[in-house]
């Protein structure tokens, strides 16, 4: 269930950031009805971009450490912008899916969508009442 959460948070924060000229999204053409097509593309987007952010996110944060001490983590906006780039490589190949400009203005979509994953995310945890904290 979190996962799905996390796609469709992506899937929205992609198809935000679309308003920017670093990000367009080539939408699936066999989908009937262009809402329909876009809704299907975001989220099968927001999906790859999900599961790239995961496994090579993860193995990527871990190899650069060094980096985070050195920048005092702001080569984490890099490494989002090259996981953006990924995703868009990925799709890349496929009449469908998301294109990338500019590297450094995928930098800056890439923190957009971070900055809009993190708001969600607190927007849809789940509250703890008081009795439950002790």
């Amino acid at each position: 269930m979190r996962f799905l959460v996390r796609v469709a948070v992506n899937a929205f924060a992609i198809w935000i950031v679309t308003l920017l000229p670093a990000l367009q999204v080539q939408l699936i053409p066999f989908a009937p009805g262009e809402g329909l097509q876009v809704a299907l593309t975001l989220l099968v987007v927001g999906a790859i971009f999900a599961i790239v952010n995961a496994i090579v996110g993860t193995v990527v944060r871990i190899v650069a450490i060094p980096l985070y001490i050195l920048t005092l983590g702001l080569i984490s906006l890099v490494i989002n912008g090259f996981l953006l780039w990924l995703t868009a490589a990925i799709t890349s190949g496929l009449p469908w899916g998301l294109r990338t400009g500019e590297f450094w203005l995928t930098v800056v979509a890439a923190l957009l969508i971070g900055v809009i994953n993190w708001v969600m995310g607190v927007a849809l945890r789940p509250r703890q009442r008081a009795t439950e904290r002790g």
